[in-house]
C-alpha cells in the first residue's frame, strides 16, 4: 500500500518541540543520540556517545535520585514522566521535560529510551493549546476547521447551536451534506478561493434557514481563512459564523421604513394629478405595484360616482364599478376581478362589501379557499387566483372627509411576504391620500359635465346653412383638468340673405363663464337682428358686459353679404380670422384689434374685405393657438400653413386644425367655425326687406 500524500508532510507540531530522543545501554552509557538531542543539551555526538549519562547531565547532588529511577526503569520496567534539572554544555541548568521507558531488542538486551523536550516550550505549546481549546469551545462566535477537501474536521459549541446540529454529525462531512438549505455553491467557492489564493474573505454576508430555527430567517457574517502549518503547509480552512440577525431585522425594517417614506412620498406626487377619477385610481394602482402588492384593485361604489350616497355604514348588498386593475407581471390573476368600467354587485358576505360597511381595512394574511372565493367575482376567477399562488389578501376603504367611496385591494403571489400590520398602515395612508382625490375628481366631473351640458346647450346644435355659404363647426372642451370656459360660437340668419358669423370667448372658466357666454350669445343674436353694423354690435355687448359682474369676453362679429362679395367684421380684442383664398394662399386678415368686451368706452370698427365664391374664413378662439411655450406669431403662422388647400372640405379642415394645433393636456378650450362663400342659388332674391 502506497504512502498517502499526507504522510510526506512532517507534522509542524514536532518541529516547535524540539523533542530530542537519547538511549541508554544497561551501564547507563549513551548509545544513541538524535540532532535535536544536540540542540537541547549542547553536545555533539561524538561528545555524549559512550559516555556516562548521569555524570555528562547530571549534577552530583541528583546522582541518587537519578540512579534510582535509572533502575526503576531497567529492572521493573515502569515509565517515568516529568521535570528534571539538566546541566548543559554551557555550564547553565535547565528544566527539561523527560519521558523515560525500558526498550528490549532481539537479543534480550535492554535500553533505557528517553524523550526529552525544553520544559519551557512544552509548557508554552501546552498553554497555547489550552487557551485555543477554551477559545474555540467557550467561543460565542461559531468556528469550523475544514480539511483541505473541505469536509469538517472541527465545530465548536456555538456553531453547533447556530446550524442545530450536533458536531459529530457534521465532521468528515461537507457543507452540502449538513445543510443543504443555504447557498452552498456560494459557500464552497469561497473557501476554495481562500485555499488557493491564501487571501480571507472577511465579513461575507449570509442569510438563510437552519435546523436551529426552520421557521425564521436568519443572517450571519461569516469569515474564512486558509490555515497554514510551517513552511507554509496548507491545512485547510478555518470558517467564523456570527449570527447578525437582530442586525439584519433592524437593517430590514430600516429600508422597509424608507422604502414606505418613499412610497408616501412617490404617491403625493403620482395620485391625483388630474381632475379625472379613472385616472386618479390608476395612479393609485400604479403607485402600489409592485412595491406594496403584485396585484392592485380599485373599486368605487356606483352610487358614490353618481353623487347618489349618503354615507355611513350600510347593509345588504353593493354595487361597485371596476376603476382600475393593475398587474405587476403576467398573471392569470389578474383576470380574476373585474374588468375596468364593468358593474358588479357584491353581497354582504364578501370581503370588498364588508370593507365599505364598516369603513374599516380587512386583512386576509393567509387566504385560504374560503379568503378567495370570497374575494374573487365568482368561482372561476378563485380558481384563478388559487392557481396563481395568491396566498394574501388586504382591502383598504377609500374614505374622504366621512363618506366610503369604496375600496383599495391589494393581493399577494409572487412576493412570499403575508401582508402584516405595517402594511395596512402604508396602505391606509395611500388610500386616504387617493380617496381626497378621487372626491375631488367626481365633485369636479359632476359640476364639469353639468357646465359642459350647460355650456353646450347654449351652442347651435347644429349651425344653419345659408344660402350662400357652406359651414362647419367644432366646440372641444379643455382637454386639462380644468373647468369649462365661455368659448362660443354662431351662425345667425339675417335679412336679404345676409349672414352673421360669431365667435367669441368669455375671460374665465366655469358655471358663471358659461352662463355669460349664454347671455351674450342671446343678445348677439337680439342685436343681429336689428341688422346693425358689426362695430354698432360689438358696442352694445360691450354696455352689457360691463354689468356682469366684472366679466370680460373677446368677440369677432362677422357680416357676410353674398349680393355684393363682401364681408364687414368688427373686432374686440379677439383672435384675428383666417381668409383662404379660392385660389391663392391664406392668409391672416388685419383688423384693428379693439379692446374686450366690458372694458368700456373704447370704440369699435368695422372692416370691410372681399369675400368670393371659393373663399373661406376661418373664425376660431385662442385655445386653438396659444400655448404656454411658443411665441403666438409662430403659432398662427403654423395655423396659415395648414390651410394649405382650399379645396379640402370643411369638416376635414376642422379636424386637421384641433389635431394638429392641440396637444393632449390643453388648459383652454376652443371654438371653430369655418365659412366658404359659394353662389346664391338662381333666383334668390334680391337685397331684402331693411336692408341697408
Amino acid at each position: 500500500m502506497r504512502p498517502s500524500t499526507e504522510a510526506k508532510h512532517p507534522s509542524g507540531l514536532l518541529d516547535i518541540l524540539g523533542i530530542a530522543a537519547v538511549v541508554l545501554d544497561s551501564d547507563g552509557r549513551i548509545v544513541f543520540w538524535s540532532p535535536q538531542a544536540e540542540e537541547l543539551f549542547g553536545y555533539t555526538p561524538g561528545e555524549a556517545l559512550g559516555r556516562f549519562a548521569a555524570r555528562l547531565l547530571v549534577h552530583e547532588e541528583n546522582f541518587p535520585f537519578v540512579l534510582r529511577l535509572f533502575a526503576t526503569v531497567l529492572e521493573q520496567g515502569d515509565s517515568w514522566a516529568g521535570a528534571f534539572p539538566v546541566r548543559h554544555k554551557d555550564g547553565t541548568t535547565r528544566l527539561v521535560e523527560f519521558r523515560n521507558m525500558r526498550l528490549l531488542d532481539g537479543l534480550g538486551d535492554v535500553y533505557a529510551l528517553g524523550i526529552a523536550a525544553d520544559h519551557q516550550t512544552v509548557r508554552r505549546v501546552e498553554t497555547d493549546l489550552a487557551l485555543s481549546e477554551q477559545l474555540v469551545s467557550q467561543s460565542p462566535i461559531g468556528l469550523a476547521l475544514m480539511d483541505t477537501e473541505l469536509r469538517y474536521v472541527l465545530v465548536n459549541p456555538a456553531l453547533e447551536r447556530i446550524n442545530g446540529i450536533p458536531a459529530a454529525d457534521h465532521l468528515g462531512r461537507h457543507v452540502r451534506e449538513t445543510l443543504p438549505f443555504l447557498d452552498v455553491d456560494t459557500i464552497e467557492a469561497a473557501m476554495r478561493q481562500v485555499l488557493e489564493t491564501g487571501r480571507p474573505l472577511l465579513d461575507q454576508y449570509a442569510v438563510g434557514r437552519t435546523p436551529a430555527d426552520p421557521g425564521s430567517e436568519h443572517a450571519w457574517s461569516v469569515s474564512f481563512y486558509r490555515l497554514e502549518g510551517r513552511q507554509e503547509r496548507v491545512l485547510g480552512v478555518a470558517i467564523s459564523v456570527v449570527d447578525v440577525t437582530e442586525r439584519h431585522r433592524a437593517a430590514l425594517e430600516a429600508d422597509r421604513a424608507r422604502r414606505r417614506l418613499a412610497l408616501i412620498a412617490d404617491a403625493s406626487a403620482r395620485v391625483g394629478t388630474t381632475l379625472e377619477v379613472d385616472r386618479t385610481a390608476h395612479e393609485l394602482a400604479d403607485v402600489t405595484v409592485p412595491e406594496l402588492a403584485d396585484i392592485t384593485t380599485v373599486d368605487v361604489l356606483d352610487s358614490v360616482l353618481s353623487l347618489r350616497r349618503l354615507g355611513g355604514p350600510d347593509s345588504g348588498p353593493e354595487l361597485f364599478r371596476a376603476l382600475a386593475v393593475k398587474a405587476a407581471y403576467p398573471t392569470e390573476a389578474e383576470f380574476a376581478p373585474d374588468r375596468e368600467g364593468e358593474l358588479a354587485m357584491y353581497g354582504a358576505d364578501r370581503i370588498v362589501t364588508r370593507c365599505v360597511h364598516t369603513g374599516r381595512p380587512v386583512l386576509v394574511a393567509r387566504a385560504g379557499a374560503a379568503d378567495l372565493a370570497r374575494i374573487a367575482r365568482n368561482a372561476e376567477a378563485a380558481d384563478l387566483l388559487a392557481r396563481a399562488g395568491v396566498h394574501s389578501y388586504l382591502a383598504v376603504p377609500l374614505i374622504a372627509r366621512g363618506e366610503v367611496l369604496g375600496t383599495l385591494g391589494l393581493i399577494r403571489a409572487r412576493n412570499p411576504l403575508p401582508f402584516d400590520d405595517d402594511d395596512v398602515v402604508l396602505a391606509g395612508e395611500l388610500a386616504a391620500r387617493a380617496a381626497v382625490s378621487i372626491d375631488n375628481a367626481r365633485w369636479y366631473q359632476s359640476v364639469r359635465n353639468s357646465a359642459v351640458t350647460l355650456q353646450r346647450s347654449l351652442l347651435p346644435a347644429a349651425p344653419s346653412h345659408p344660402a350662400a355659404l357652406e359651414l362647419a363647426s367644432r366646440y372641444q372642451p379643455a382637454q386639462a383638468s380644468n373647468e369649462v370656459g365661455g368659448d362660443w360660437y354662431d351662425v345667425i340668419p339675417l335679412v336679404g340673405d345676409k349672414t352673421a358669423l360669431v365667435v367669441g370667448d368669455v375671460m374665465g372658466s366655469g358655471l358663471d363663464a358659461a352662463a355669460t357666454m349664454g347671455r351674450l350669445r342671446t343678445a348677439t343674436r337680439a342685436f343681429a337682428d336689428l341688422d346693425l353694423e358689426p362695430a354698432d354690435v360689438l358696442r352694445h355687448l360691450d354696455r352689457i358686459t360691463e354689468g356682469l359682474e366684472h366679466y370680460l369676453a373677446t368677440c369677432l362679429y362677422v357680416v357676410h353679404d353674398p349680393a355684393r362679395g363682401l364681408c364687414r367684421i368688427a373686432n374686440a380684442g379677439h383672435m384675428p380670422p383666417a381668409l383662404v383664398h379660392a385660389e391663392g394662399p391664406a392668409e391672416l386678415i388685419e383688423l384693428p384689434t379693439g379692446a374686450p368686451l366690458g372694458v368700456g368706452g373704447i370704440p369699435f370698427e368695422t372692416t370691410t374685405v372681399r369675400f368670393r365664391s371659393g373663399d373661406q374664413l376661418v373664425l376660431y378662439t385662442d385655445g386653438l393657438v396659444e400655448t404656454r411655450h411658443d411665441p403666438i406669431d409662430e403659432r398662427l403662422q403654423a395655423l396659415v400653413d395648414l390651410l394649405d388647400d382650399p379645396d379640402r372640405p370643411l369638416e376635414a379642415t376642422c379636424d386637421r386644425l384641433l389635431r394638429d394645433l392641440r396637444s393632449p393636456g390643453d388648459p383652454d378650450d376652443v371654438a371653430l367655425l369655418i365659412a366658404r362663400a359659394r353662389d346664391l342659388p338662381t333666383g334668390s332674391p334680391g337685397p331684402g326687406r331693411g336692408e341697408r
